[in-house]
């Protein structure tokens, strides 16, 4: 049995301007509501595994969707909302106005959530749990198909890559976090 874990396309989402918290969140809003674009060219094995997958399933996400669409027309696609992305906290305050780019809002909001704050949001440990019912999903998928992929996003990716490790699932000890990129985990019947 085989689970295939890739991370969606590229959001078609491209502003990139100094922005305040506030706007970040709306900004957040319009990267889930983005599809991705459409490459010329997508990694082989990526190609491969959702070639091969029995079902290929994603979140419920515009971005993952699109993109398992993308990787093949031709397969059934399951579409999930237990696969989102997790979630970022939101500021109640305006910082003063501080403006960042959308990517340094990201790395200190995912810190701070690491850290154990998750206002207006899902916290890890939730993230977590929710990760491990995930795993037994597709485990439970992967049981009756033998070969599944899931189109998903960069941090929950990891942490099934996690759980299934924690089952004895076999694969590289670190997911890909690069669009478009496939980290397989395997388990003998």
């Amino acid at each position: 049995m085989e689970i295939s874990l890739i991370r969606h396309g590229r959001s078609l989402l491209t502003e990139n301007n100094k922005m305040t918290c506030m706007e970040f969140k709306k900004w957040v809003g319009k990267y889930d509501f983005n599809g991705v674009f459409e490459e010329s060219l997508y990694p082989s094995e990526t190609l491969e595994k959702v070639t091969t997958a029995k079902i290929v399933l994603s979140s419920n996400l515009k971005r993952s969707v699109e993109s398992a669409r993308l990787l093949n027309t031709k397969v059934k696609i399951v579409s999930d909302c237990l696969f989102r992305e997790t979630e970022l906290p939101s500021i109640p305050t305006k910082l003063f106005n501080v403006r960042l780019k959308p990517n340094i809002w990201a790395v200190i909001l995912r810190l701070l959530w690491f850290s154990g704050y998750s206002n207006e949001c899902e916290s890890f440990r939730q993230a977590k749990d929710r990760a491990g019912l995930a795993v037994q999903l597709l485990i439970d998928y992967a049981h009756e198909h033998k070969s599944i992929a899931l189109v998903g996003h960069g941090f929950f990716n990891m942490l099934i890559a996690k759980e299934l490790q924690k089952k004895g699932w076999e694969g590289k000890s670190k997911v890909s976090a690069r669009h478009w990129n496939c980290t397989t985990y395997s388990l003998l019947d």
